[in-house]
């Protein structure tokens, strides 16, 4: 295999129940991670994970705490069976750069060598359970503003919340594609922002999630992953790993304890900072020159990317 590849790894939201299957029963090797990701959680989250990614019910996958680890194992599962298919072991295939969108970005970061699946599993299993928790305490949503750039999505949420009674918050937390920015913050303020973002022009959508990701709210849960992530090993990458914080690859393609604290700080900031989504697959197109490649579940990067870039094509792998 001579060309490098770009991995790219999906978020919250892709998730389905089926996920995974197909690829568990037509590779051994993408069998074998979901059985390894069993050993090591048991059946702490209520059952075992390969069981509720193939079977369900779909809303248990869909709870924070379950679909973070269930995404990041199938991401992992999917690309050693098609890494399989092409003849190399994971380890083996040349990578260009890996990128993943929030929680996928834990998912690159180990495709890239820099964190080991236990650790990562362990990871995100904490950081699922820890954003679940925090919506939970208090209630928040997220609001999908069509045809926004950066500035009337800011516009959006100065003018909401100057329209309240204090002490809200309302961000921007994705930048996901030309045109499409989410808000994020108490409920309270989301909802009053469909009326905002309907006098200014754009298209408003509640989003069906749990609670106010990539904002404020979230503080708590940043606080515990930051706990978490000192007791973790980060190694330099074999690639570029992009970071959803800055937009930019983080430093670990060398070694060092400042760079890796520098992965640990981004990956805390990341639950209370936008995720910037456009600005890594600006970089890619720019720097990294390799076959695209989304793995399971789902096509929605792909779907992102024709909206970024239309000149980069990029296979999706849901199923085998």
């Amino acid at each position: 295999m001579s060309e490098a590849k770009v991995i790219l790894c999906p978020g919250q939201g892709a998730q389905t129940v089926g996920m995974g299957k197909a690829w568990a029963a037509a590779s051994p090797e993408a069998r074998q991670v979901f059985d390894r990701a069993d050993d090591v959680l048991g059946e702490r989250l209520g059952a075992r994970l390969s069981e509720t990614c193939f079977e369900g019910p779909v809303e248990r996958l869909n709870q924070t705490d379950v679909c973070q680890p269930a995404l990041y194992v199938c991401g992992v599962a999917s690309l050693a069976g098609l890494c399989a298919s092409w003849g190399v072991t994971p380890n083996e295939l040349p990578l260009a750069a890996t990128a993943g969108l929030s929680l996928g970005e834990y998912t690159a970061l180990h495709i890239a060598g820099a964190i080991g699946f236990d650790d990562g599993l362990e990871l995100v299993a904490l950081r699922g359970r820890a954003m679940q928790d925090a919506a939970e305490a208090t209630p928040g949503g997220m609001v999908a503003l069509i045809g926004a750039d950066e500035a009337s999505a800011r516009t959006v949420c100065e003018k909401t919340l100057a329209g309240g009674r204090g002490g809200e918050a309302l961000v921007c937390a994705n930048f996901n594609a030309p045109g499409q920015v989410v808000i994020s913050g108490h409920k309270t303020a989301c909802e009053r922002a469909l009326g905002v973002a309907e006098e200014a022009g754009l298209k408003a959508t509640m989003l069906a999630v749990a609670g106010a990701f990539h904002s404020p709210l979230m503080a708590s849960a940043a606080e515990r992953l930051r706990a978490k992530l000192a007791d973790v090993e980060i190694q330099a990458g074999r690639c570029p790993v992009l970071s959803n914080v800055t937009g930019e690859p983080h430093e670990i393609i060398g070694t060092g304890r400042a760079a890796t604290d520098e992965v640990r700080s981004l990956l805390v900031k990341q639950l209370t900072l936008p995720v910037r989504w456009v600005s890594c697959c600006e970089w890619i197109s720019r720097e990294a020159y390799g076959e695209l490649h989304e793995v399971a579940p789902g096509r929605t990067l792909g779907g992102l990317m024709r909206r970024i870039d239309r000149t980069l094509k990029m296979e999706s792998h849901d199923e085998p």
